[in-house]
């Protein structure tokens, strides 16, 4: 049985963390999201959300596509390598649906694992 939980050592929580993917990652996109990732040194793939006022203005809306993006994340943890991704949400988000949005993070994190496992760690 796999450990489908999310505890904090999952998330990228300081922002030299998150400067570090910033430096040079691997980027996948879908319309209205950017995936960016890069290895780590840690033994487990970690998850950090950027989803701006901008992009989205109500809270309820970005609290959404938080919600979504991390059940994703929690679901196919397993098949990741050990990667800091960071999540970034674009204009036109809001208009995908729920059920959408979970299959295009699902589609880009199988890219991110395609071309991470064919890099040099």
């Amino acid at each position: 049985m796999s450990n489908n939980s999310f505890p904090r050592q999952g998330r990228l929580l300081s922002t030299e963390e998150f400067d570090a993917v910033f430096k040079n990652p691997v980027r996948a996109s879908a319309p209205g999201m950017v995936l960016l990732a890069k290895r780590n040194t840690v033994s487990r793939p970690r998850l950090g959300l950027v989803v701006p006022k901008k992009v989205l203005k109500r809270a309820v809306w970005r609290n959404r596509v938080k919600r979504l993006v991390r059940e994703t994340f929690r679901q196919h943890q397993d098949t990741l390598p050990a990667a800091d991704l960071v999540f970034i949400a674009r204009p036109k988000i809001g208009e995908i649906s729920n059920k959408d949005l979970c299959a295009a993070l699902t589609r880009l994190c199988n890219s991110i694992s395609r071309r991470l496992g064919n890099q040099p760690s």
